[in-house]
């Protein structure tokens, strides 16, 4: 067997005694009304993709053979999404997809308390398959990563944890946590969000452990401490003792899809096929749900027209479509124009309507000559100021826009709201329209 052959099975032969952990249990709730009624890892994302399946594809390509998904929140839509696992080849003798929720039998039954309080609880999954080292990830972020690397390198390294960092511009960094390394890619130090970042090196939540440290720390600080956060308690508490904490580099594209404006951020970033390529990624999604793959063939009509835009199928496009995603079952009129938009599955839009800089959820339907989004002062939304304050209206799941209704920047309209019903026939900037009288996101 030559060096390089005998590399590619050792790096198998590494993941196949690696055991992966998908965090997929997040409230997400800058994401708004879109994750009112599922988790965020289960919101769709570029046409008949949801978010997981990047974590999912990732850990499939990556040669993985195990793996459990932590889950929590509304977790209905993304347990039908997973299913057995068979999208992913994640099905067989040893193999497996397995949704981990919060169970009766663990200590405290309650709902996770954090990243590492879920792990904690889980400690009898990682017992069974007793693995040489767990993957942890999480299941809401969008890029494409071969794991057998990391994992390569934090065996040679004998590290006891490797996190997944990548660099980026100074100014950017108080966003996140920032990590301090030496020149062997040692971790030295933490800082979370500082004002003024003194590194521009981020954790991307990719996580190696080894598993005897990993069980060990988890007993420790959760268990003892009840400290419940890898990034928080888990780390800074390694740190000080002295365990061995090691980097690894990635400077492809990833995105955090946390915020209405990375989500639509990321979607433009799709339609321009740079940086992201969903087919040469090999990003899986299970069509059966829904019955995606059942859907006839997208149809342009004579008048319609499509440019710099994903089409799914069952679309049927009569009007003008331009740097948008159309997910499954959308219907675009003559006459309507939709530009620089998501529109997820099943929406209509009627002729003569124009949307621009908008997202909507499945089953919207905007009525004959009606405006959503590009128009009317950039005001930010008053009720969600942190959600939207960049342009973007967003329109809750199943929303009925009546015609020649004009809805402006920044706007929220929550799920079900029938505008007609309520007698609204113009949204300014900034403004919500909620058909409850209360409802907390």
């Amino acid at each position: 067997m030559s060096p390089a052959a005998l590399d590619r099975s050792r790096d198998v032969q590494d993941l196949r005694r690696t055991l992966t952990l998908i965090l997929a249990g997040g409230v997400g709730s800058r994401l708004n009304v879109l994750v009112q009624r599922r988790a965020k890892p289960a919101v769709p994302f570029g046409g008949i993709y949801r978010i997981i399946d990047f974590a999912i594809s990732n850990a499939m390509n990556s040669g993985v053979e195990t793996v459990g998904i932590l889950t929590q929140y509304l977790p209905y839509s993304l347990t039908d999404h997973i299913g057995d696992g068979h999208s992913w080849g994640l099905v067989g003798r040893s193999r497996e997809a397995r949704i981990l929720p919060p169970h009766q039998g663990t200590q405290g039954s309650d709902w996770y308390k954090g990243t590492a309080d879920a792990v904690y609880r889980n400690l009898s999954y990682i017992e069974r398959h007793a693995p040489d080292q767990v993957l942890v990830l999480s299941g809401d972020h969008v890029y494409a990563m071969d794991y057998r690397g990391m994992v390569a390198q934090h065996i040679e390294k004998q590290a006891d944890v490797t996190i997944a960092v990548r660099s980026v511009p100074i100014e950017e960094a108080s966003s996140f946590g920032t990590i301090f390394v030496d020149d062997s890619g040692r971790i030295t130090g933490f800082e979370e969000k500082p004002q003024k970042p003194r590194s521009n090196l981020i954790s991307m939540g990719i996580y190696v452990f080894d598993t005897r440290v990993l069980v060990d720390r988890l007993l420790e600080v959760v268990g003892e401490k009840k400290r419940t956060d890898f990034g928080h308690d888990i780390f800074p508490d390694m740190l000080t003792r002295g365990d061995h904490l090691s980097t690894y580099r990635y400077e492809g594209y990833w995105q955090d899809v946390g915020t209405i404006r990375a989500y639509f951020d990321s979607h433009m970033d799709l339609v321009a096929s740079d940086p992201i390529d969903i087919r040469s990624w090999s990003v899986r999604t299970n069509l059966d749900e829904a019955r995606i793959g059942d859907r006839p063939a997208a149809w342009i009509g004579p008048s319609g027209s499509v440019q710099s835009a994903i089409v799914a199928r069952g679309c049927r496009i009569g009007g003008t479509v331009r740097n948008s995603i159309l997910s499954p079952g959308v219907v675009v009129e003559e006459g309507a124009t939709v530009e620089n938009s998501i529109l997820l599955a099943d929406c209509r839009i009627a002729a003569g309507a124009r949307l621009d800089h908008a997202i909507l959820d499945k089953l919207v339907e905007i009525g004959p000559s009606a405006v959503v989004g590009g128009c009317g002062e950039d005001t930010v939304n008053e009720r969600f100021p942190g959600h939207l304050d960049t342009g973007i209206s967003l329109i809750g799941k199943g929303a009925r826009i009546p015609g020649h209704c004009k809805i402006e920047r920044n706007v929220v309209v929550f799920p079900e709201s029938n505008l007609t019903e309520l007698g609204v026939s113009h949204v300014e900037s900034g403004d919500t329209v909620d058909r409850r009288k209360r409802t907390e996101i």
